[in-house]
């Protein structure tokens, strides 16, 4: 792309999620964000919503069907929603990145079985990418459409599609402990702070739609993998401790190599495994605002059950984070440019 700045806009700016993108692309050196909508906040300073944003150089949110043309295009809004209006956005912008649902699912029945409603766009869902670049690097620097990856789906695929390619795994059970932030902007019962403060809630045992994306991009058939994610007291991170269970003796010797062949080169993945001390394994806390996603394991010497531990900022590698990183390949530019922002401690 040529090196005057990228033209940007984000539909749907007013969420955690669109607050994010918008914290990350004024930062960005590449970066002009030309618009930013809101249905519901259109004419209202940005600053208003996000006032972390407070004094940096925006415009007002603007009418989401008065958007101008631009380079790259990021929809924020609510599943079920872009499909619908994926040929509008296609048409002012030349790349489109898309933070929703939904495109993320290659076979259109499972929109079906995981959404409840069939798609009302098939025969694009083959031309979107998964956003995920450790998995689909190469196709992402040549897409001009990319689906973003869920939060939940992030933090178990990246864990496990190593050990995935190097075993005979049986069986895996995810269980994820997810940040409130998670749930989006909206006022409901469940984030009220009276209901919400000092729960650790079951919210979708079973039939979690994220885990159609952990049976596409880990190839596993839906009777291998089980994920349950629970409510917990934070506000931004997840934590999924996987149970993996493999076929044939394996050391962590071996554990170790299989994420080395696969990520020794990633810019934001982590192994943390330590001998001694609180921090020995990968923790939400010190990932808050980043782009990195840590990963830890030990193999249970009782029953050869291996534990993978992951943890990330669910608006950042789960979502806006992991957007730009897709953005910066997209466009040719550093995959980290805008991210390399470190975690706070304490």
């Amino acid at each position: 792309m040529a090196s005057h700045k990228v033209q940007v806009g984000v539909i749907g700016g007013s969420g955690y999620v669109g607050g994010e993108l918008l914290r990350l692309l004024v930062q960005h050196p590449h970066v002009e964000v030309a618009a930013v909508t809101s249905r519901t906040y259109k004419g209202k300073a940005i600053a208003r919503v996000h006032p972390n944003l407070r004094g940096v150089p925006l415009s007002k949110f603007s009418d989401p069907d008065k958007l101008p043309e631009v380079d790259v295009l990021f929809t924020g809004l609510p599943h079920g929603l872009v499909m619908n209006q994926i040929e509008n956005f296609t048409s002012i912008a030349e790349k489109v990145i898309d933070l929703s649902a939904d495109f993320r699912l290659r076979n259109p029945v499972d929109y079906v079985t995981w959404y409840g409603k069939p798609h009302t766009q098939p025969s694009l869902l083959e031309s979107f990418v998964y956003g995920m670049p450790e998995l689909h690097r190469k196709t992402i620097q040549k897409a001009c459409l990319v689906a973003a990856p869920g939060c939940t789906a992030t933090a178990a695929i990246l864990p496990l599609k190593p050990l995935v390619e190097a075993f005979d795994v049986r069986l895996v059970v995810v269980d994820a402990k997810v940040g409130s932030s998670a749930g989006g902007a909206s006022v409901s019962l469940a984030t009220h702070h009276p209901e919400r403060s000092g729960v650790v809630r079951s919210f979708k045992p079973s039939g979690h739609r994220h885990t159609a994306e952990m049976v596409q991009e880990l190839g596993l058939s839906e009777e291998t993998i089980s994920f349950s994610p629970h409510a917990v007291e934070l506000i931004r991170g997840i934590l999924a401790t996987c149970h993996v269970f493999i076929d044939g003796d394996f050391t962590e010797q071996d554990v170790w190599q299989a994420y080395l062949r696969a990520y020794q080169s990633e810019p934001f993945i982590r192994m943390v495994k330590e001998r001694a001390g609180i921090y020995r394994f990968p923790e939400p806390k010190l990932l808050a605002g980043t782009n990195y996603c840590d990963i830890g394991f030990e193999k249970d010497q009782h029953t050869g059950r291996l534990v993978v531990m992951a943890a990330i900022d669910n608006l950042m590698k789960g979502a806006a984070g992991q957007a730009v990183q897709c953005f910066n390949l997209m466009c040719g530019f550093p995959e980290d440019e805008g991210l390399q922002a470190l975690a706070l401690h304490p």
